[in-house]
């Protein structure tokens, strides 16, 4: 049996917070040079240079970086190592194509929806235009509250399933659309787009052609054009 440990460490023997704390501050860190422009698309992620900068150790820098990966903000390559990740045209438009079909079904699901969820809505819209008006709001910020009205959107099913799917698919849009709002201020112009659509639901104005659904959908493949062409994809 392995001897148990004695003297004045021997106290703190179980606990890492200092350690997981320093990871998450290094990966916040990153998230808001990313989100804020400091670190463009395709910048590598150099662990040395990063734990210099940063003055923490490269292991530190190392577990930062998976956590980013994980996310979606960066990706790891054999023999290149970690990079900011660059978002590419058919996934965005696949990524468009798909949350057309769950966010529509939550629409589609409003007139059904218990009064909780459709408060969830206007709770998500509420913070969105707040931050947005605010003008005190950072990028990330603006782009997590963002994506919590659309995934608010696909709550209405009452499927946790679709749920997990649409948090995943946010996952994969939320670099191309925080480039998107720096790139082009159009922050305003969304808060007042999110405003029509549940204003259209709260009427109970669901489909036809000037209904949510239409309205919706016009939304998000003005989204997906918008991406492609402010980022230059192909």
């Amino acid at each position: 049996m392995p001897a148990t440990p004695t003297g004045p460490k021997a106290r703190f023997a179980t606990l890492s917070v200092e350690h997981a704390s320093t990871v998450s501050r290094v990966a916040a860190e990153l998230r808001r040079a990313v989100f804020e422009g400091e670190l463009e698309s395709g910048t590598p992620l150099r662990e040395l240079a990063l734990a210099e900068s940063l003055g923490v150790s490269r292991p530190t820098v190392r577990e930062a970086l998976t956590v980013l990966v994980a996310e979606g903000l960066a990706t790891r390559e054999p023999n290149r190592g970690v990079s900011v990740a660059t978002p590419r045209a058919d996934s965005v438009r696949d990524v468009c194509r798909a949350r057309w079909v769950l966010e529509g079904a939550g629409v589609q699901a409003w007139t059904a929806a218990d009064d909780v969820r459709r408060q969830r809505v206007r709770a998500t819209l509420e913070a969105y235009t707040e931050a947005v008006r605010g003008g005190k709001a950072s990028y990330e910020e603006l782009n997590e509250r963002h994506l919590a009205f659309h995934v608010s959107l696909v709550e209405l099913t009452g499927s946790a399933r679709l749920v997990h799917m649409a948090e995943a698919l946010m996952d994969e849009l939320k670099l191309a659309l925080a480039q998107v709002d720096r790139l082009s201020r159009n922050a305003h112009d969304e808060a007042e787009a999110h405003e029509g659509l549940v204003a259209l639901l709260e009427a109970g104005e669901i489909d036809g052609r000037h209904g949510a659904y239409t309205f919706l959908r016009r939304h998000i493949d003005d989204a997906e054009i918008e991406i492609i062409e402010a980022l230059g994809l192909e």
